[in-house]
């Protein structure tokens, strides 16, 4: 993964010195179980614990002859940690030191992305209680429809990022697991009680039956979380991208005081920010349909999924992290114009009440249909003729026989609107 796009924390987890860290953690952990069995002899682990040094470059220079990346790394442990270390991986197969610690990237990862979340869903409620009550108009096919309130819209993101908060929970409990069964997963020179052990070392469980490798339905689930949460990061960033459009401008990006907007127009204050995440969004869904195509491999094992998570382990991974960091700062520091909203909402000039002046002929004893069509008809000469609909209305006798011009002016008023935005707001902030 580019530095451009990653943060420290998450590099670090997927870096090579803490992937070959966790494989020796697993071979510790095993050998401690080992010792405790009788099965190799005691002291084994502590003096591997105390000798053994990840040298990073050494284990690879070792797998550019062995073409084995596991024996390299055995090899390099035993040319520090001496005689002993010849009991290590006594019994186990690659895949058992691979998946679980692979898995432990993956916890990793997942609880430094939930803080990301929490970090995300704490300034989306403060500021959606900011502009709780600050109109807008909602948009459906991009098409001015009825007035919402900014705060409605953020809060929509809350309580959509609250469900990727659960999501991302289960995903991380569904990877939590280890494996230390041997070649396809048999136990025949392993004995269960190891697997046992280094499970509860590792903080994961015991996994009920794996074919030499742990299922990959459990990592394709994960992945595909981290899919549905990038789309959730590119709803809002797209919502930010519209808004900020010169014709809109209901909302921008913070923009800093050296900054530079365009390299030709120096008037420019682009969403750069939200395009960025636009894009980053679409790199982690591309992890997803290979995530689920590595549940298909051959019989008991083969490394077709190795390759894959090689590159969507860290990339989705990082990724992720990155782009929630980034989306958190934008909506701290976004700048709001609600003045703008309030002019946007009147540009149509009425017509956003369309709707309640067709329901009140339909009350008054008209067909829905000819109700409807009536206030069509009229809504497209004030579109074509920048009329006002209300003062349209008015000149209408068989109309204002229906609706009292009292009630039509109640109509055309935002109150209607709003009077369960409180309600809406306790659902979500529970």
């Amino acid at each position: 993964m580019i530095k451009r796009y990653s943060r420290k924390q998450l590099n670090d987890i997927w870096s090579e010195k803490n992937k070959y860290k966790i494989w020796l953690d697993v071979e510790i952990a095993a050998a401690e179980a080992m010792e405790k069995l009788d099965q190799i002899p005691r002291g084994v682990s502590s003096t591997v614990r105390k000798k053994a040094k990840i040298n990073v470059s050494r284990i690879h220079k070792i797998e550019s002859e062995v073409k084995h990346d596991v024996i390299a790394f055995l090899t390099s442990v035993t040319e520090k940690a001496g005689i002993k270390a010849r009991y290590l991986h006594l019994g186990m197969t690659s895949s058992d030191v691979l998946d679980t610690s692979f898995n432990v990237q993956l916890v990793q990862s997942g609880k430094i992305i939930l803080n990301d979340i929490d970090q995300i869903l704490k300034v989306l409620k403060r500021q959606a209680k900011k502009y709780k009550l600050t109109p807008c108009i909602g948009r459906s096919h991009g098409i001015h429809a009825e007035p919402v309130t900014f705060g409605l819209k953020l809060a929509s993101f809350y309580e959509e990022f609250k469900r990727n908060r659960k999501r991302l929970k289960d995903a991380i409990d569904e990877v939590s697991t280890c494996a230390i069964s041997g070649a396809v997963g048999t136990f025949a020179n392993v004995d269960p009680k190891v697997e046992k052990h280094v499970a509860k070392k590792l903080g994961l469980k015991v996994e009920p039956i794996s074919s030499q490798v742990i299922p990959r339905d459990r990592h394709a689930f994960y992945f595909s979380v981290l899919g549905i949460i990038a789309g959730s990061i590119e709803r809002v960033a797209i919502e930010i991208r519209h808004l900020q459009r010169t014709e809109v401008y209901e909302l921008q990006e913070y923009f800093s005081k050296n900054q530079k907007g365009s390299s030709a127009m120096p008037h420019k204050k682009n969403p750069i920010l939200s395009e960025n995440l636009t894009g980053l969004a679409r790199m982690v869904r591309s992890a997803v349909m290979p995530a689920l195509e590595n549940i298909a491999l051959w019989h008991e094992r083969d490394i077709s999924h190795s390759s894959v998570e090689r590159n969507i382990g860290p990339d989705a991974n990082i990724t992720t992290d990155f782009a929630l960091a980034r989306l958190t700062n934008i909506l701290d520091n976004m700048i709001v114009y609600p003045k703008r909203m309030l002019e946007n909402l009147n540009i149509t000039r009425g017509l956003i009440f369309s709707q309640e002046v067709m329901l009140e002929l339909t009350k008054s004893g008209l067909s829905r249909e000819k109700s409807y069509k009536m206030v069509q008809n009229y809504a497209k000469r004030c579109f074509a003729e920048n009329l006002n609909l209300y003062d349209v209305l008015l000149e209408d006798k068989l109309i204002m026989n229906k609706i009292s011009q009292r009630k039509l002016k109640s109509i055309f008023s935002y109150s209607k609107h709003y009077k369960n935005v409180n309600l809406i707001f306790r659902r979500v902030f529970k």
